[in-house]
């Protein structure tokens, strides 16, 4: 009994060897080995900080600290004095990110910065008028209404669009003017 048992564990070793080698030929062999990379990047769409202190931010919230600094004033700011440790922002912060983040190319030089107001996220243009975006959900969509009412002929001054409600955006106040159509 002794040597079945033996020659059955021997039988049993040769086969997890022989399924090992299969699997080992199958990975290095004829698998395909060639390596396909993709390169993912981050357009600077928000910053913190100032001057030489100055980050990029992403629009999902990256810090983007391997970019030199931003240049005052060429893109909007987040109201935080330093980048967070974990490189990435949470809460209001990032959802700020991601309301800049999906302002149209033709919008961004008008912005100045964002902020959490009592309603949510707050844009202000460099123009003083505020655009009241409350979550960063459908932020896209916002972000047409906020261009649409921008744009109209009928608005000369305001001082806020609310974009709660992006099929019915309201405005209000008389206090700034419109900054030019680029």
């Amino acid at each position: 009994m002794a040597k079945r048992l033996a020659s059955l564990r021997g039988r049993l070793v040769a086969v997890g060897v022989a399924a090992l080698l299969a699997a080992a030929a199958y990975v290095l062999l004829w698998r395909d080995a060639e390596v396909e990379g993709r390169l993912v990047g981050s357009a600077p769409t928000a910053m913190i900080g100032s001057g030489s202190d100055a980050v990029a931010v992403a629009a999902d919230g990256t810090i983007l600290t391997w970019l030199p600094p931003p240049e005052e004033g060429s893109l909007p700011t987040l109201p935080l004095d330093a980048p967070p440790e974990s490189g990435r922002l949470a809460g209001p912060m990032l959802e700020q990110a991601l309301v800049l983040g999906a302002a149209p190319r033709a919008l961004r030089t008008y912005l100045k910065g964002s902020y959490y107001g009592e309603s949510g996220v707050d844009v202000l243009l460099t123009s003083g008028v505020e655009l009241r975006f409350g979550e960063a959900t459908q932020a896209s969509r916002k972000w047409r209404a906020a261009a649409a009412v921008l744009a109209s002929p009928a608005v000369t001054n305001l001082d806020y669009v609310d974009l709660h409600a992006p099929r019915h955006p309201a405005t209000g106040g008389s206090g700034h003017t419109l900054p030019p159509i680029p």
